[in-house]
């Protein structure tokens, strides 16, 4: 098994399905697509622990966002540790993010964005008609409600109270 798994074209590819799965959203890319194609000479018992040390490998890289330096760091702490990579996947490792660095920090970003899409603002201010005090009973307060998300969708849907004049202070409104 050893041998098969030192093969850096077979890394190559399999790091190449493992971004296509877990960064680029292409669900077709299965465990078993990737042990038939690329190592189909070892069993899936033994594939499953090095595609997941792959897995978890790849994605404290990206998640990172490692530079070049801190790259080298990892992948010699790697070698280093029981159970880790050998120094063979380490560079094909080290190949592997250097050309889909870019396209996998453009995706991860696309990812956690909203568009940038502010869909509804809506405030008004209301009269507080329950409190744990009483003297806060009838007290102006501020509510806001935020509609973040792409067309059709909503992703977030914000909504707060506070009392007024706390309201104004952050938000710099001016009441006339």
């Amino acid at each position: 098994m050893a041998a098969e798994l030192e093969s850096s074209k077979c890394l190559s590819g399999l790091l190449s399905g493992l971004a296509q799965d877990t960064f680029y959203g292409h669900p077709g890319i299965t465990e078993e697509l990737l042990r038939s194609q690329l190592y189909p000479e070892v069993s899936l018992e033994e594939f499953r622990p090095f595609l997941a040390k792959m897995k978890g490998i790849l994605k404290s890289i990206a998640s990172a966002d490692m530079d070049f330096n801190q790259l080298e760091a990892f992948l010699t702490a790697q070698t280093k540790k029981q159970g880790g990579i050998t120094s063979e996947q380490a560079a094909v490792i080290s190949k592997f993010w250097k050309s889909h660095k870019t396209k996998i920090r453009e995706s991860l970003m696309n990812q956690s964005c909203w568009d940038r899409g502010l869909r509804g603002l809506s405030w008004r201010v209301d009269g507080k008609s329950q409190s744990r005090h009483s003297a806060q009973i009838h007290t102006p307060v501020a509510i806001m409600e935020l509609e973040i998300g792409r067309s059709g969708q909503i992703f977030l849907d914000l909504r707060w109270d506070c009392d007024l004049i706390t309201f104004i202070a952050h938000c710099k409104l001016k009441i006339s």
